[in-house]
């Protein structure tokens, strides 16, 4: 006997010919600076590690460093709500911060918090660009309803 799988809220609200809504840009864009700086946090805390294991508790430098990546890569989860931006400036601060345990993240760490700044900015142009298209789009498709392509589902 097969365990019924647990549907979504959108999964449960769906129905054919619905438009599948547009996923934000700019919580793509952010996704992926912050799930590549996790992995950067778990690479340097390997060089740590290494490095300078004898003058740090190497449980301290594991579990600082772990923990680091961890919240890194959850706080994806959170760009949809709006505190979930400033969670991520505030975790590029605390990258950069690592800087004072391994110099080298003095450099990598801001050129992180450039790409953050520029994923954010440019994220948001796109998905602003988008909803005016959409705008325009719906706008042209109610004045000329006979000329509007097939719609969802229908076969061209």
């Amino acid at each position: 006997m097969m365990a019924q799988r647990r549907m979504t809220k959108a999964q449960r609200e769906w129905r054919p010919g619905m438009p599948k809504p547009r996923r934000s840009t700019k919580v793509m864009f952010a996704s992926t600076v912050l799930g590549l700086e996790g992995f950067v946090a778990f690479f340097a805390t390997l060089a740590v590690f290494g490095l300078r294991s004898r003058e740090i508790a190497p449980a301290a430098i594991l579990i600082a460093g772990i923990t680091l990546s961890v919240v890194l890569i959850a706080a994806c989860a959170f760009l949809t709500k709006k505190w979930g931006f400033w969670l991520g400036w505030i975790l590029q601060l605390v990258l950069i911060a690592v800087g004072f345990v391994e110099p080298m993240m003095f450099v990598i760490g801001p050129l992180f918090a450039i790409s953050w700044w520029y994923a954010l900015r440019a994220g948001s142009r796109i998905d602003r660009e988008n909803r005016e298209r959409d705008a325009e789009q719906a706008a042209w498709e109610e004045s000329h309803p006979d000329q509007a392509g097939p719609a969802a589902g229908e076969p061209v």
